[in-house]
């Protein structure tokens, strides 16, 4: 009777830790099916009209594909991918410049979440060429508004950009108008008129290959019209739990502005593909791109 006893509490013993080992493993099949259901989502990218948006985006948008999705870029204006934001049309911003984009934030932030610092704080403002000697600080334009044509060139209307020109001019009392174009538009004008060293007045920021191809100067703000920028990495809200891998990496996202600078010399100047410039900084950087995936440091 006992070895009968024996035999059946073995019997079971065995049936319990294979059911055990079976639960485990359904367990874990149906996490390994819950995160390939995840992946089955395209992760979308908003990307502005500036060469500083390009080569973050196409590095985030590597990365991102090389963890198993699919990825698109929808190309808009900062205000329009705030609302793609904020609707969930876009995933995530790799652009936003901080405090100039509050605004937007302000407004979506029911929605849209400033997931990482980029870099920064940065330099930008009210920029001159090095040849208007005379000319040091924003004031220093008073006075002078007849020989610049009465110009300020300046960015697409309607961005946060173009407020700030706004603000400069009547901030410091200027009789300049603002001229609105896009960023090659207002480059090709201050190219034109530097070419005969003739005064002109624009905004500028790094990072951007303006300050390697222009002697130019960004002058001081005395009155502090502009604060000092960051750039931060901006997402849906949404997003940290239908693919929260993407956030993760996406909360721990940084780059240098000198890495930043040397990209978009290659791509500007040297038209190499920007796909190609991004993969070879992902290629000699597998140490940060690991850091950024598994939050490690």
């Amino acid at each position: 009777m006992k070895k009968v006893l024996f035999s059946l509490m073995t019997v079971l013993l065995i049936l319990m830790i294979a059911g055990c080992g079976a639960g485990d493993t359904e367990e874990e099949n149906n996490e390994e099916a819950a995160e390939e259901n995840t992946k089955d989502q395209t992760i979308t990218f908003g990307v502005t009209p500036w060469t500083s948006t390009v080569p973050p985006t196409k590095i985030a948008r590597l990365i991102v594909e090389d963890m198993g999705y699919e990825v698109e870029e929808i190309s808009a204006d900062v205000s329009s991918i705030y609302v793609g934001l904020s609707r969930g049309d876009i995933s995530a911003y790799m652009d936003s410049w901080m405090p100039v984009h509050e605004t937007y934030l302000n407004k979506y932030e029911e929605n849209v979440e400033k997931t990482a610092k980029s870099y920064g704080p940065t330099e930008s403002g009210v920029v001159v060429p090095e040849y208007m000697e005379d000319v040091e600080k924003v004031s220093d334009l008073k006075g002078k508004e007849e020989m610049l044509d009465h110009t300020f060139y300046g960015l697409e209307k309607g961005g946060s950009n173009a407020e700030v020109i706004d603000d400069f001019i009547e901030e410091y009392d200027l009789d300049l108008e603002q001229l609105n174009s896009s960023e090659g538009g207002m480059l090709a004008e201050a190219r034109r008129h530097m070419t005969d060293e003739e005064p002109v007045v624009f905004y500028g920021w790094r990072p951007h290959t303006m300050f390697n191809k222009m002697d130019i100067k960004v002058l001081e703000d005395e009155k502090k019209v502009k604060e000092d920028s960051s750039v931060y990495v901006m997402t849906n809200k949404e997003l940290k739990e239908s693919a929260p891998d993407v956030y993760e990496f996406l909360s721990n996202w940084s780059i240098e502005i000198d890495d930043l600078e040397e990209m978009m010399m290659k791509i500007e100047d040297e038209g190499q593909d920007p796909e190609e410039v991004a993969r070879e900084w992902v290629d000699n950087n597998q140490d940060k791109v690991n850091e950024m995936i598994n939050g490690e440091e």
